[in-house]
Parts: C-alpha cells; sequence; structure tokens
C-alpha cells in the first residue's frame, strides 16, 4: 500500500486532513510534536486520533526547544493568550500564538519521515484563510517550500519527489467541518483551545473561530466548553 505522513496536532483541521489521506487510499503514517506548548493535550488527542485510524505507529517528536526560544503565548507563559476578540481584531496582524517559523521546522521532520519510510506524500492541516496572520501557513511558503523538498533530498533526486500535500489551504473552517463530517473523521476526538483543560474555554481565537465553523456549518460541535454558546443547528 502506498505511503503517507500525516502531521498530526490533534487538532480539527489536522484530523480532517488525516480522513482525506485515508479516503484517498494511504496508508498513514502520523507524526505529532511535543513543541513545549502550555499543555499536553494536543498530543494526546492526537494519539487518539491516531489509535481511531488504527494507525501502526505513532510518531511523537520532542521539539520542546520551542519553549527555550520563547516570544509565543502558546509555549511561553508570561504571555497571555488573548481571548473575546472580534474577527476584525483577529486579522489585524500576526497573532501572538504565532509560534516562530514552526511549520518550517515541523515539515522538515515530517519529511525526513517519509523519506526514511518511503512515503510518497506528507499531508498538513495547514489553512490560509482562518489563519492568516500565520507566515507559515500561506500558499507561497508551502511553494517555496515544495521547491526546497524537490532539491534537498535524495528521493527526488531518484525521481520519487515527495509531494507536501494541503488539502484544507483555502477552505473556510466551515467547509474543512462539513469535509470531516463526510468523511467520518472523528471530530468528538479533536482539541483547539489553547488553554488545553478538559473543556474548551470557548474565548481563545482558535475555540471562537472552531465554534464559527461550526456555526457556518450548521453542526454542533460534539466537545464540550467551560460557557455555553448559542447552538450551532439552525
Amino acid at each position: 500500500m502506498k505511503k503517507a505522513v500525516v502531521m498530526l496536532s490533534g487538532g480539527l483541521d489536522s484530523t480532517v486532513c488525516m480522513s482525506v489521506a485515508g479516503r484517498e487510499g494511504y496508508e498513514i503514517f502520523p507524526i505529532t510534536y511535543a513543541y513545549g506548548q502550555r499543555h499536553s493535550r494536543e498530543v494526546a488527542q492526537a494519539g487518539k486520533v491516531a489509535g481511531f485510524y488504527g494507525c501502526g505507529r505513532h510518531l511523537v517528536v520532542d521539539t520542546g526547544f520551542f519553549r527555550a526560544i520563547g516570544q509565543s503565548a502558546l509555549t511561553a507563559g508570561e504571555i497571555d493568550i488573548p481571548q473575546d476578540r472580534s474577527a476584525e481584531e483577529m486579522e489585524n496582524d500576526i497573532p501572538v500564538t504565532y509560534v516562530p517559523f514552526r511549520n518550517a521546522v515541523f515539515l522538515s521532520m515530517a519529511v525526513g519521515y517519509a523519506e526514511s519510510i518511503g512515503a510518497e506524500k506528507v499531508y498538513a492541516g495547514v489553512n490560509a484563510l482562518d489563519y492568516s496572520g500565520y507566515p507559515d501557513c500561506r500558499p507561497k511558503f508551502i511553494r517555496a517550500f515544495q521547491e526546497a523538498v524537490s532539491l534537498g533530498t535524495a528521493a527526488a533526486d531518484r525521481g520519487m519527489a515527495i509531494k507536501i500535500e494541503t488539502p484544507l489551504l483555502s477552505l473556510t473552517k466551515a467547509e474543512i467541518i462539513v469535509l470531516g463530517v463526510q468523511n467520518k473523521a472523528p471530530l468528538h476526538l479533536t482539541t483547539s483551545c489553547y488553554q488545553g483543560r478538559e473543556k474548551a474555554c470557548g474565548r481563545c481565537d482558535s475555540c471562537l473561530l472552531r465554534l464559527k465553523g461550526f456555526r457556518e456549518a450548521g453542526r454542533e460541535d460534539p466537545i464540550e466548553y467551560e460557557i455555553k454558546h448559542q447552538k450551532t443547528r439552525g
């Protein structure tokens, strides 16, 4: 069976991305990064998603040096996670939840893993619409990284270039949710909250974008929140 590496964070987007890889007939090799984030819930939920898909191996890589680098609300406790922001506020600037050049590091490791196991693709759930403030989620960055992969891997020299697949890149959050439902992705196992508690806070940027997506998709979010929100199903 053909193989694909999937960058799996345990979040909504990466889980839907994994469902696409499975639908397209790939044996899935998930890779998850413990990057020094405030909480371990992401890694735990990624393990549950990997189990749901019956993955024989779930590689978890320690990239905790991102905590030492700092400069992100996701890794530095002294930087507050934004709450209750409007869509306009989220779009104003690169958010403090941006982890410096994280996706470049993650993609590099995923490509190296793919090359070592003979996988032909790396799936990444990056999205350029809801996270337009993140420079390493933009289409031009993905295109540039693909060029680097084509120039810097033995697989490419042998005529077997590893392709980076970003099926969610231009989808809205609502479209991602609908795709996940269609693919029967385990959305109930996903976590999006930056706080990482048992129940999602419902106030951070990631929670608000997720809730907005479910509302626009006309679906009920299957995870629990600390605060009540208006029902998403019309």
